[in-house]
């Protein structure tokens, strides 16, 4: 599904990216772990078109994107959902499926002059599979953080997105909140492919299919969670003794 072949990104001298080398499957849950500035965000960034890789190949479903505008990534099928949730919050959970599930760009388009979502069932069961059945007619701005987290996922649900990039989906949620999103990502898993930034060590230990470790702009380590956990590499780089469970 998508190829990071040898990618530098270099921010005015600083270089983010390092050689960046992995490779994800369709249909995966790939977690992607490190310390602060170990380049995470910019790996996605870096997918999604926000930056530009100033050397390597970023391959997605056989098509190289590695220079391609933003909006014709997504279009490609790639969607990302931010640290800081983008919605219309004026507009009600159905209303804000319904501008992702058109064909058309821009709200305008899409509530005024119309745009072609497949049904409004279709819409119900997205807003069913995420947990949000019963605030369908609610204003987003009143949905609480977990929950407008969770419409974003069903809005790129709505788009199509065969990769779906997931940055710190867990920051400022609560307990029973984090539980509930580890449960939707694992029943994502397999109808789309993800790969989650995260900070939360148990959080990514309960979700993880593959890790890949990142520390200063490169791959350092990849395996399952017993294998990231025993890796002396990794643990002195960034989980230490204790493990992910301790990190």
């Amino acid at each position: 599904m998508l190829e990071i072949k040898g990618v530098h990104v270099d921010f005015s001298g600083f270089l983010a990216l390092r050689g960046l080398d992995f490779s994800v499957e369709a249909g995966e849950l790939r977690c992607l772990i490190g310390p602060n500035g170990a380049g995470k965000t910019t790996a996605l960034d870096v997918i999604c078109g926000k930056a530009k890789a100033s050397a390597g190949e970023v391959v997605f479903a056989g098509r190289m994107i590695g220079q391609m505008e933003e909006h014709r990534i997504a279009r490609l099928g790639i969607g990302r959902k931010f640290q800081v949730p983008s919605v219309f919050r004026e507009l009600t959970v159905r209303e804000n499926l319904h501008v992702a599930d058109s064909g058309r760009t821009g709200i305008f388009a899409n509530l005024v002059v119309g745009g072609a979502p497949r049904s409004g069932l279709h819409l119900d069961k997205l807003a069913e599979f995420v947990g949000l059945g019963d605030e369908i007619a609610r204003p987003a701005t009143t949905l609480s953080h977990g929950q407008t987290q969770w419409l974003e996922i069903a809005m790129l649900m709505a788009q199509d997105s065969r990769l779906i990039l997931l940055d710190e989906p867990t920051a400022g949620m609560t307990a029973a909140e984090t539980r509930k999103t580890a449960e939707l990502c694992k029943r994502l898993k397999g109808q789309h492919t993800l790969i989650v930034v995260e900070h939360d060590m148990a959080f990514i230990k309960e979700i993880a299919d593959v890790i890949s470790v990142m520390h200063q702009g490169r791959l350092l380590a990849e395996g399952t969670v017993a294998e990231i956990e025993t890796d002396p590499e990794v643990k002195e780089a960034y989980l230490g003794s204790g493990g992910i469970s301790g990190a």
